[in-house]
């Protein structure tokens, strides 16, 4: 089981120096969340890469479909380099049916969300190799051209892709096929029939970590290397706080994020942030 940090709130000054009270307190994953309009999550990223050696850096999540995917490759390619191979990209569709994040555009749906998702991650994987591609989908294409003055990025230290993490709405089969076919599932349930979100259980989670076994054994992939994450809160103070995170490790989760989304008061976030982070992550072993 590993153990993340989601910083709920700050800056990149904050990111990288949260980053480093993660690292020296036994943590290995620190997480921010990209907005719309608001601090550049990467450049936050970015920061926390030059005062870290080892934990794990990545978004919580990035609205895949609502970036240019060659954009986002360069991003996130930069911070990959930075840090030495750390980068987790985590991807989802992006939050519906909410103004504050339709601020400059309207939602296309779900629907369009989900075309732009899947023509975004097979662009990523061709966006992050140093070599001219061509590419032609409904929402995106690209010219292939002999040379590029200036040069495309470098690709990223992760190889054949950075470690990707998939929203997977269970029990949907195509929202979870999508996430099966990366690296890490982040886990929605979605109550049937009425397809309205709902409570995810340590039970939900077993069951759907069954069905991407299956799943990616069709496609002749393993289970190894695969990540299963949950999502929770659990106080510093709190010595039985393992006893949280004990259901969700025995029903196939790998790993452990701790996130408190209580506050977006920077000067609150950022004390609760450093009693939770010193106090170390709430391990099961």
């Amino acid at each position: 089981m590993k153990y993340g940090f989601v910083m709920a709130y700050g800056d990149a000054r904050d990111a990288a120096e949260l980053a480093a009270i993660a690292e020296e307190n036994g943590w290995d994953g620190f997480f921010v969340w990209e907005s719309i309009w608001g601090i550049d999550a990467w450049v936050m990223l970015g920061a926390a890469a030059m005062t870290t050696q080892r934990i794990r850096l990545g978004t919580m999540l990035t609205p895949v479909p609502r970036r240019k995917p060659w954009d986002l490759a360069g991003q996130v390619s930069t911070v990959d380099n930075l840090s030495g191979g750390r980068v987790i990209l985590a991807a989802g569709l992006g939050v519906t049916g909410d103004e504050r994040f339709w601020l400059f555009e309207d939602d296309p749906g779900r629907k369009v969300r989900a075309e732009l998702m899947d023509e975004s991650l097979e662009m990523l994987t061709h966006l992050w190799r140093d070599e001219p591609f061509e590419y032609s989908g409904k929402h995106y294409r690209a010219k292939k051209v002999a040379e590029l003055m200036p040069p495309a990025p470098p690709p990223p230290v992760q190889q054949p892709r950075v470690t990707t993490w998939m929203v997977g709405a269970w029990p949907r089969p195509k929202s979870m096929r999508r996430a099966a076919l990366q690296d890490g599932w982040l886990p929605n349930y979605i109550v049937p029939p009425g397809g309205e979100p709902g409570e995810l259980t340590p039970a939900h989670l077993a069951e759907g970590v069954d069905w991407i076994r299956r799943e990616r054994a069709t496609h002749d992939l393993t289970m190894d290397g695969y990540d299963v994450v949950a999502e929770g809160s659990t106080r510093a103070e709190d010595r039985k706080a393992a006893d949280t995170v004990r259901p969700w490790a025995e029903a196939g989760a790998t790993w452990w994020i701790d996130a408190d989304w209580s506050s977006m008061d920077r000067d609150v976030v950022r004390e609760a942030s450093e009693r939770r982070l010193k106090a170390g992550p709430p391990r099961i072993d």
